[in-house]
């Protein structure tokens, strides 16, 4: 089994993508910890603890992976938009 800290940042990291469907990359951040331990905790980690969290957190990171393309395209869009304002 983990350790109890590693269990409670699971469960604390499972609740928070529930509650806000944070992307990964939003999570690290949040939490202070790797893109990598974020990913670790939810597909390893948290199925041993509780499946059908899981399950629900497995479809919120699924359907953020299918619109990851339109944030970076609107990042991009941001970006070159403050360019040519700086231009002008």
């Amino acid at each position: 089994m983990v350790h109890d800290y590693i269990y409670q940042r699971v469960l604390e990291i499972s609740y928070y993508i529930l509650e806000t469907e944070a992307t990964v990359r939003q999570v690290a951040r949040n939490f202070g910890v790797s893109k990598s331990t974020v990913h670790k905790d939810i597909t390893e980690r948290l199925p041993q603890i509780n499946l059908h969290l899981a399950g629900e957190i497995k479809k919120i990171l699924e359907k953020n992976k299918a619109e990851r393309h339109l944030r970076g395209g609107e990042a991009t869009r941001r970006k070159y938009l403050s360019l040519k304002e700086k231009v002008q």
